[in-house]
């Protein structure tokens, strides 16, 4: 662990009064360091800087579709798969991606330009079916407009 990673996590934990308050921030700046996920190391890294252990970092890691314990595609694209998506067609959008990229839900393309994730909200019922691309939400998706969003990863 880097002294620079240590020293900001410090930083971290001392906004808030408890200090477990600290490990989602950690966790994030923690992927962000490491290519976009968590690995072993990184889980460590933050166990270490917060008097915690990996499994404990794991399982809050775990838990968050914002994190990623396997490594992931320069670019992200998710489909919002919960309830009101659902009912708007997020299936035919995530079979549309698929069928577009080549690849099965949680997979990466072979050039790992993409990871392809069903996730359980994105926060936009009211817009369904939301479709993230590197956090930029896409609102009203629908299977036809999935080669245009596929297109735009390429620019």
């Amino acid at each position: 662990m880097s002294q620079t990673f240590y020293d900001e996590v410090q930083e971290m934990r001392a906004r808030y009064p408890d200090p477990l308050s600290a490990v989602l921030p950690a966790l994030q700046l923690a992927q962000d360091r490491h290519d976009g996920w968590l690995p072993e190391a990184a889980l460590r890294e933050v166990a270490e800087a917060l008097d915690l252990t990996p499994a404990y970092c794991l399982s809050i890691a775990s838990f968050y579709d914002m994190f990623h314990t396997e490594p992931v595609g320069r670019h992200s694209v998710e489909v919002c798969t919960n309830v009101s998506c659902a009912v708007s067609g997020a299936q035919q959008v995530l079979e549309a991606l698929e069928r577009e990229l080549g690849i099965g839900v949680g997979e990466t393309t072979e050039d790992g330009n993409v990871t392809l994730r069903a996730v359980e909200c994105l926060g936009g019922c009211g817009w369904a079916t939301v479709v993230a691309v590197d956090n930029r939400h896409h609102l009203h998706v629908a299977a036809r407009d999935v080669p245009r969003i596929v297109k735009e990863l390429g620019e």
